[in-house]
């Protein structure tokens, strides 16, 4: 799905209908600006995705993506539920009022603190990732004598075609259980010996960014092959399949991605043919979508400031922002577009690198964009950075971190303060 971006008759860019360049006049730079209309239709096309083929299912939205009261509140006022990964997103869902039943907590190395703090809210899912886990879970459910649902999270040895960083599913990963190697059923049996523990079923996140189904085809497969194995052996059934996220979004013209609904009718289809030919009860669908839920939702804004031009090797402009509020291009090379959205309708004819400010030489948003002829004081528009833009920001260099905006009905609100110098130095302790 696209942005809610056009362009007026001041040859501005807009987004839900508001000038961005009175936004960034009025909010400063850099600056985060999320379109709440996109955010709800992403989030229906999946939820209505489900209810349309009268599957039972639960769309958690993986907070990490990006984690705020409002848009919290945003993902509860559309019906979804909430993927938690640490005992901060637990805080911002329950300073949100997000109902607690339908959060569900992840991690790869959940302390003591963080499975207490679930416990005492009675979450709705811990998603069991190791064995250490399991010992930590029950020795606290007896302390706290309290008994929670699980699933356990398998790594099915599926390779999803993204980037080597964020593959998940594969067997060598940080996460899960191996399925190839009996560890998977070893934690189920552990499991199952727990009646304080309730597994409802499997999870598996095979990556992220996937522009295909077949991934998630093969990966439903091989889970009803461990289900059907494992029905035969203990008559365990399964109440819930949960298969993640990683449905990619549209970053630049590269990119083709699936509709949502797309991602939804064919695990649908795979896991109603693979229930029925093993003779399984068809479990309630779970699913992950973070950044399809947010990513192409969010502009940010800067203020270009210094050019840099090297004759016969490039052009380079500097923007008041870079690494310390989107990582992702140092990260791991992600790609973006952009424009100025002051000119926003005038002829390219000036290629360019995009610099951010930062003392390092890897501080490089965007190479050879074609924008208008550029001047300092004008705003540049980077699209798609409503996913991992502001939850991965950092201070580094003592940057505050940017404000962020949410428009609606025409209407701007800020969600999200800009940080002041005094908020960076709140935990500084004197030497003297």
């Amino acid at each position: 799905m696209k942005q809610h971006v056009e362009i007026n008759d001041l040859d501005h860019l807009t987004i839900g209908g508001i000038d961005v360049t009175y936004l960034a006049e009025k909010y400063g730079t850099p600056l985060f600006v999320y379109d709440v209309e996109q955010i709800r239709a992403n989030a229906k096309a999946f939820v209505n995705g489900f209810k349309e083929l009268n599957i039972p299912a639960q769309v958690a939205y993986a907070s990490k993506a990006f984690s705020s009261i409002a848009m919290l509140q945003v993902a509860k006022q559309e019906g979804l539920s909430l993927d938690v990964v640490s005992q901060g997103e637990l805080y911002t869902a329950i300073q949100a009022d997000f109902p607690m039943d339908k959060v569900h907590m992840h991690g790869n190395n959940k302390s003591v603190a963080e499975l207490e703090m679930a416990i005492e809210h009675n979450i709705g899912c811990i998603v069991i990732d190791n064995f250490h886990e399991i010992q930590l879970l029950e020795e606290l459910l007896q302390k706290h004598d309290r008994s929670i649902h699980a699933l356990l999270r398998v790594t099915p040895g599926i390779e999803a075609h993204t980037h080597d960083y964020i593959l998940t599913g594969n067997e060598d990963s940080k996460f899960g259980f191996d399925l190839a190697n009996g560890q998977a059923e070893e934690a189920f049996k552990q499991i199952k010996r727990n009646s304080r523990i309730q597994l409802k079923g499997l999870h598996c996140h095979i990556g992220s960014q996937i522009f295909e189904t077949d991934g998630f085809v093969m990966a439903i497969r091989r889970l009803f092959e461990t289900l059907a194995n494992w029905h035969e052996r203990y008559g365990y059934q399964a109440d819930v399949l949960n298969l993640g996220g990683g449905f990619g979004i549209r970053y630049t013209k590269e990119d083709e991605p699936l509709a949502l609904e797309s991602y939804v009718e064919v695990l649908v289809k795979e896991i109603t043919e693979q229930a029925h030919y093993y003779k399984l009860n068809s479990p309630e669908i779970w699913i992950e979508p973070g950044r399809a839920i947010v990513g192409n939702t969010a502009i940010t804004l800067y203020t270009v400031g210094s050019k840099k031009e090297i004759p016969n090797v490039r052009n380079y402009i500097a923007i008041d922002g870079g690494m310390t509020d989107n990582i992702r291009p140092a990260l791991y090379q992600a790609k973006y577009d952009a424009i100025l959205a002051n000119k926003a309708a005038r002829e390219k004819t000036y290629q360019t690198a995009v610099a951010g400010k930062c003392c390092e030489s890897g501080d490089m948003l965007l190479w050879d964009l074609l924008l208008p002829e550029v001047e300092p004081g004008d705003i540049l528009a980077v699209f798609s950075t409503g996913a991992y833009g502001y939850s991965m920001s950092s201070h580094y260099n003592r940057f505050p971190k940017a404000a962020v905006v949410f428009v609606e009905n025409g209407h701007d609100k800020l969600v999200m303060r800009r940080e002041s110098y005094q908020d960076l130095i709140r935990n500084d302790l004197s030497y003297e």
